[in-house]
């Protein structure tokens, strides 16, 4: 066989050189890749003089540009998949919580603090967070609304049962006084109530809007004190009140007026017949320091981490003296004054109530 046997109409693929070496002409293969498909393209272009030699430039040329773009679409095609599918991931964890489900959780690619920790991940990480807050704050409203309802259950149970005892005539004089005295009470603990709920509602959404001045603290503190003292003489409980002869803060006077009536009101209940509670006001390091100290029956570790939390009442046998709000509305109104308030309290030794305030300099 020779370089220049072929069949009739064909056209060589090859020709001799003057060496009798077979010159093999231009044959191209492509190969292309997109949207997940593949195609071979054979490319047998037609034997050309062998002076044109601008034709196999063409070919080079074609074959890297061809090469290019299959690699341009590779790389855009995992580009757009690293894309879509991380924002496809937090699209239908969107729509769980939007339906109500709080318990999706988007999982980050990385490690975080990793090298490889990006904004994707960060983005994922934020919405998980978001999502437990929304989870908590969901979870504390169904709370809050089992808790208003069992405190009106109440009030108005004990209302009904003595009304309806009213109506019966053969009740006495005497019954009929104790009854309506029992259901002028449980009016009175609905309304508290009431009205608590409406004041921690306009706390905690801020819509009482703060009307801070410079003024006395140990004024106010005397004033509170001593609109209490005769509830505490009553009760037999020994109060002392020892405060500076000044110092200045800058709070809204209306909204610390509930944090040392709810303090002290919980002191008083709190107490036992001959037992001593103590007012404190002093000043250290640019902070006004307000304590409030009985020696009660005190409360456990665990009581006094949730001593702070709506509707908690730690000693179930005075639950029927309040409704469990007054020191949520106290914590409240103290971080809107940018102060902070603690507790410490060991069981059958007594409390201690420790608010601290900004002072003016």
């Amino acid at each position: 066989m020779n370089g220049e046997s072929r069949g009739r109409g064909e056209e060589p693929r090859w020709t001799p050189d003057v060496s009798g070496r077979v010159v093999l002409r231009s044959f191209v293969v492509f190969v292309l890749a997109a949207a997940g498909q593949t195609s071979l393209i054979v490319w047998l272009p037609r034997l050309w003089p062998e002076g044109n030699r601008w034709y196999l430039a063409v070919v080079i040329l074609a074959y890297w540009l061809v090469l290019a773009v299959v690699f341009s679409a590779l790389i855009g095609r995992q580009i757009r998949e690293r894309l879509e599918r991380p924002m496809r991931e937090l699209s239908e964890a969107a729509g769980s919580v939007a339906r109500g489900d709080f318990s999706v959780y988007v999982a980050p690619r990385h490690v975080e603090g990793s090298s490889a920790w990006d904004a994707t991940d960060q983005m994922f990480a934020d919405f998980n967070t978001m999502v437990a807050e929304l989870g908590g704050i969901e979870t504390m409203k169904s709370d809050f609304v089992a808790n208003v309802s069992h405190e009106i259950k109440n009030p108005l149970a004990i209302i009904e049962t003595h009304a309806k005892a009213l109506r019966r005539k053969t009740v006495s004089d005497e019954r009929r006084i104790a009854y309506a005295g029992v259901i002028a009470d449980a009016s009175a603990r609905l309304n508290r109530l009431v009205t608590n709920t409406l004041k921690l509602n306009k706390l905690e959404s801020q819509t009482i809007v703060a009307e801070a001045v410079d003024y006395d603290l140990p004024r106010q503190l005397t004033d509170t004190a001593a609109m209490l003292v005769d509830m505490f003489d009553r009760k037999g409980i020994a109060f002392d009140c020892d405060v500076e002869e000044r110092a200045t803060i800058h709070a809204d006077p209306g909204l610390l007026d509930i944090v040392w009536s709810n303090i002290l009101g919980n002191a008083l209940k709190y107490t036992e017949p001959g037992g001593h509670v103590t007012l404190r006001q002093t000043s250290d390091a640019g902070a006004v320091i307000v304590e409030v100290s009985d020696d009660g029956c005190g409360m456990s570790a665990d009581e006094v981490a949730h001593m702070f939390d709506k509707f908690y009442q730690g000693d179930t046998a005075r639950a029927a003296e309040g409704n469990g709000l007054g020191m949520a509305m106290a914590k409240r109104a103290v971080e809107l004054s940018h102060g902070a308030i603690s507790a410490r309290s060991r069981r059958g030794v007594g409390t201690t109530v420790t608010v601290t305030l900004p002072a003016v300099c």
